[in-house]
């Protein structure tokens, strides 16, 4: 009998209403390991239904009993973090040092909304006029949606969702129907850590799930993590709704590599940050951009490199990269490759013929390193998502940060270089929102915020960090007098100003 990953809604599991079911794939086998319930209109209202009805009495809680859930959810996750990690392997593909990786990543989100206490603290301002005092403070929005997509099926969500139930808020997550069972699984944490019924909700489907979301009148915001395309109509859509959006889209991540620079050390890293996870990361280096007369031997250290790389099924030993999600993304990236050598492209190593013993019909596809791809060509312009690395060639920095101020994603960057003065102006000069220095994947740590700029984000706030607390949260202003009975002042007719 096949296994189903149910919707999670009002603290239960349940396959809701719907007939329809979609498969969920092992990526090493190309096996059907499991069915999905797809969620019409009339799950999403009871998921919505179930988190409206939570809101009242989860918004006034305490935030030392919001505080206390939250320390027992984060310690619940780690008991289990091995266990979501092989949930992720089987679904994902990813090996399970990275699956492991990514648990630990979302987890430090969960700590740091561990301190929502400090996090919502006002301000005051005694006696701003004769006898008045102003203060502020902030309040969850009500019912919030997370929409995440296959990539990083722990992390992403929990990029969301911590913070959002620490400020007050109820939840209802739409995962990637590829990759369900750790949204579930967490969704048994939760009430395992004594979170109420209702706060926090799973409701699997595609498209009709989606846009059901984005126009429910009960859902006050959506934090979106997609395609480019999509995540620009998520954000027209949602607003259009009356919703407070944050829709990050696409990436297209440039590594700019110096002759001054340690090419081992950076072509190290690049091979790391392009084939880690099979190149299905948002921040995943896809371009190397070689300046000067350090591109012929980075490019020769990059191919013995990538041609070391070993593939295998995520749970093997010694695995450094898995397969990718599904076998039409497979044919998808051999096609980029493809295109690519129609084009010009040199292909250096080439992935497309990858065969993994006794995994015949998995959904593997190798390491492929492209040079002299030039800023015309599709596989610099399109988002592969793969295992592509492509190299292009540049005189200086200046031709570097011009390439890539010119590309219209803008999520992250890097630089390798020894050199102090470039450093610092490639910093300050690249329109991208996340920057390394020698760091290939420069993912912020939570209580800074991720997120990209141009193409990479629709709307004004990043994830987590202290734009997730205020992009969850509104503030009010309370203006207060209390007039001795004997000293009570007339009314005025003209505007108020400080007395």
């Amino acid at each position: 009998m096949t296994t189903t990953v149910p919707h999670w809604i009002g603290g239960a599991p349940t396959s809701g209403s719907t007939t329809e079911y979609g498969p969920v794939w092992n990526p090493a086998t190309g096996a059907r390991s499991a069915r999905v319930p797809l969620a019409g209109a009339a799950d999403v209202d009871a998921a919505v239904a179930a988190a409206t009805a939570a809101f009242p009495g989860w918004s006034q809680s305490s935030l030392s009993a919001r505080t206390r859930i939250m320390f027992a959810f984060r310690e619940l996750v780690a008991a289990h973090a091995d266990e979501l990690a092989e949930i992720i392997c089987d679904q994902h593909g990813k090996v399970l040092s990275d699956a492991r990786g990514e648990v630990q990543r979302g987890l430090e989100v969960v700590e740091f909304a561990c301190g929502i206490g400090q996090l919502l603290k006002g301000e005051y301002s005694g006696q701003v006029s004769t006898g008045v005092d102003t203060y502020s403070f902030r309040e969850p929005l009500g019912v919030v949606a997370g929409i995440t997509p296959f990539n990083f099926p722990a992390m992403v969500p929990m990029w969301m969702f911590p913070v959002a139930i620490a400020c007050g808020n109820t939840f209802v997550l739409k995962p990637s129907e590829r990759v369900p069972g750790a949204s579930v699984r967490m969704a048994e944490l939760w009430k395992e850590a004594g979170l109420p019924d209702g706060v926090f909700n799973v409701v699997h489907g595609g498209r009709e799930a989606v846009d059901a979301l984005l126009d429910h009148p009960g859902v006050a915001a959506v934090s979106f993590v997609g395609s480019t395309p999509v995540a620009r109509q998520v954000h027209r859509r949602a607003s259009e709704a009356g919703k407070r959006v944050q829709a990050l889209g696409g990436a297209k991540n440039h590594a700019v590599v110096l002759p001054d620079a340690d090419l081992e050390f950076a072509a190290d890293h690049l091979t790391a940050a392009a084939f880690g996870s099979a190149g299905q990361r948002c921040m995943a280096v896809s371009v190397a951009v070689a300046v000067g007369e350090a591109a012929d031997p980075l490019v020769e250290i990059l191919r013995a490199k990538a041609a070391a790389v070993t593939v295998g099924p995520g749970r093997a030993e010694g695995s450094d990269m898995g397969p990718v999600i599904t076998a039409d993304a497979r044919a998808r990236i051999g096609a980029a490759v493809d295109g690519a050598g129609r084009q010009g492209a040199a292909v250096v190593v080439d992935g497309r013929d990858l065969k993994v013993p006794g995994h015949d019909d998995g959904f593997f596809i190798g390491p492929t390193l492209l040079d002299r791809v030039t800023a015309e060509m599709d596989a610099y312009r399109q988002e592969v998502f793969g295992p592509v690395l492509a190299v292009v060639r540049v005189a200086d920095v200046d031709e570097a940060i011009a390439l890539i101020n010119a590309n219209p994603y803008g999520n992250g960057t890097a630089i390798f270089t020894s050199g102090g003065e470039a450093a610092r102006r490639f910093q300050r000069e690249v329109t991208v929102g996340m920057i390394g220095v020698n760091v290939p994947i420069p993912v912020p740590m939570a209580y800074y915020s991720f997120g990209g700029w141009k193409d990479s984000l629709f709307g004004d706030t990043h994830v987590h960090g202290p734009e997730g607390v205020a992009f969850y949260t509104r503030a009010k202003v309370v203006t207060s007098r209390w007039p001795h009975v004997s000293r009570r002042e007339a009314a005025r007719y003209d505007f108020p100003t400080a007395q």
